[in-house]
């Protein structure tokens, strides 16, 4: 019963420390015309079923038509999930102008 569950205790570890970064790239019109770069972070509960506050993608791209928006799990989103123990799983998105 006791290796049961050390190898619970260590299978749910592995599996919220051991997870990779993602990303999602959208293109809008004819994507991004400039290097014009916005950058904000999403804030998630509970390995992001909860959203607590979440980037406007079309607010960050202001007026402009064509803009590539990224979303992804950096490196230090990823790191900060793992301590938090996926209590809390912040995301970053870039919009591109």
């Amino acid at each position: 019963m006791k290796n049961n569950f050390k190898m619970m205790v260590f299978m749910t570890m592995s599996s919220i420390t051991l997870t990779s970064c993602y990303s999602y790239t959208s293109v809008v019109g004819k994507g991004a015309q400039n290097n014009v770069q916005i950058t904000k972070w999403n804030h998630y509960l509970f390995e992001g079923i909860a959203p607590v506050g979440v980037s406007d993608s079309k607010q960050m791209a202001g007026d402009s038509e064509n803009y590539t928006v990224l979303t992804r799990q950096t490196f230090l989103n990823g790191f900060i999930t793992a301590i938090t123990l996926d209590i809390y799983s912040p995301t970053t998105t870039t919009v591109t102008k």
